[in-house]
């Protein structure tokens, strides 16, 4: 250092007004700066190099190695590149056939394998692998999927699958008669309970670019919990509905959103083998509000002859019969629906 010049970088932050020696920053900074400061002086003297990177990247975060990745891309495609990797955001999931798995059999096998089989061996066929070599595939694989399968630019967040069926099934007959549908453009995610909802919406929410509503069932032990979505400004207040919005009563399953008398039918047809006997809105407790929990509490009384109840059925049930069933929906809950519809339509972008 004490020959030749020295040069002393440091970086401005223009939104903080400060100034750090390079040194200073994260080490996953000063890895990409140094990298990029590299390669900007091997195009410079126009070389043609082979590049061997052993985990690059590893000190960034997830979104900055896809911002690597693509830079790998753009930049390097006059290269030829081998990099080493640990992590999913460095593997393109849409260039799967670029990969090959790095493995050695010997290192968890309890006896010496044969000299064919031992050491390290490079693999282009996933079906060679181990599922521990397998597994940043998996994650690569998996992040994929959940964003372009499950949600999409319009993301409706509802509680279940039942939610789901009954939702697009009474969109379609709406729709047939001229009244609004829930429109095509929301992708209704089912997330596994309400316990599950504030974990889906901070990370689907996150996404740029992406339109989250919800509608979910509500009670009083739940209803703390659908406040936070907007009080912790996960989403804006018009963005949390519930199908108490559109029933008008304090608390409400997707269920409520038909007449009891309705719903009732849809489960003596769908376990009509396995109940103690057919069930009426006589034997139900008038005073419950929501319709499944009164059933749940007549069960639990008159046990089924086998088997379990549960929402899902129903739904499919009605899903499988909506041509022969819509005819008695009545007008209520028709009005309910496509009120519901209307709102949610009103929040896509």
């Amino acid at each position: 250092m004490q020959q030749g010049v020295n040069v002393w970088g440091e970086v401005y932050d223009s939104v903080h007004w400060a100034t750090t020696p390079l040194s200073n920053r994260s080490r996953g900074f000063v890895w990409f700066f140094s990298f990029l400061a590299w390669y900007e002086d091997v195009k410079r003297q126009g070389q043609n190099v082979i590049l061997l990177l052993d985990e690059p990247g590893l000190s960034l975060h997830g979104r900055a190695q896809g911002d690597l990745l693509r830079y790998f891309d753009a930049e390097l495609s006059g290269h030829q590149l081998l990099y080493t990797t640990h992590s999913p955001f460095m593997i393109d999931p849409t260039k799967f056939e670029r990969v090959r798995i790095v493995q050695d059999l010997g290192i968890d096998a309890p006896e010496a394998l044969p000299k064919e089989e031992d050491g390290t061996k490079v693999l282009a066929n996933v079906f060679d692998a181990t599922d521990d070599s397998l597994f940043p595939l998996q994650g690569a694989l998996g992040y994929e999927i959940q964003q372009t399968l499950f949600i999409g630019p319009n993301a409706l967040i509802v509680e279940g699958v039942a939610d789901m069926l009954y939702l697009r099934a009474v969109s379609a007959q709406l729709e047939r008669e001229g009244r609004t549908g829930l429109s095509e453009d929301w992708v209704v995610t089912p997330v596994g309970g309400s316990g599950k909802v504030p974990t889906f919406v901070a990370l689907l929410g996150s996404q740029k670019g992406l339109n989250v509503a919800t509608l979910l069932d509500i009670q009083s032990s739940d209803k703390q919990l659908i406040e936070d979505l907007y009080k912790k400004k996960l989403l804006t207040k018009k963005q949390v509905s519930t199908y108490a919005d559109f029933t008008g009563t304090a608390e409400a399953d997707v269920e409520d959103m038909f007449d009891r008398a309705f719903y009732i039918e849809l489960v003596n047809g769908e376990f009509a083998g396995q109940l103690p006997e057919k069930i009426t809105k006589t034997k139900l407790n008038a005073q419950e509000p929501r319709t499944l929990r009164a059933i749940e509490a007549w069960l639990a009384g008159n046990p089924m002859k086998s088997g379990s109840f549960g929402h899902f059925r129903p739904a499919r049930y009605f899903t499988e019969q909506a041509a022969k069933l819509w005819p008695k929906v009545s007008d209520d809950t028709k009005d309910r629906f496509e009120a519901a519809f209307k709102h949610l339509n009103g929040l896509l972008k």
